[in-house]
């Protein structure tokens, strides 16, 4: 069943010019309280080599309940939607779930 099924987020942040540290500081917390969340089953951050203000964010939660309770947290409305995504330049999210051939 597909509700039951892990999903990953693969999200692509582009920070404004002078806002990678408080961005980066900011996601300390994020990643803090997104790894204490039940469902969380992982939670990467990854900087891009060639564009220092580009983040990948690569997280994966137990299923689709798990990922909204994330979103719906209160560390995520508050940290990530109301100081972060202001601070983006752009912002690109992919959910998907993994592909096994057997």
């Amino acid at each position: 069943m597909k509700s039951e099924q892990a999903i990953t987020v693969f999200a692509e942040w582009r920070v404004r010019e002078g806002q990678l540290n408080t961005v980066l500081n900011l996601l300390r917390e994020v990643v803090q309280k997104s790894t204490a969340e039940d469902g969380n089953l992982l939670y990467n951050i990854h900087q891009s080599q060639t564009e220092a203000n580009t983040l990948i964010l690569f997280e994966r939660y137990k299923d689709e309940a798990a990922l909204a309770a994330h979103r719906n947290s209160e560390h995520f409305q508050t940290l990530v939607v109301g100081k972060i995504v202001p601070l983006l330049e752009d912002r690109k999210i992919i959910l998907s779930n993994q592909l096994v051939f057997e």
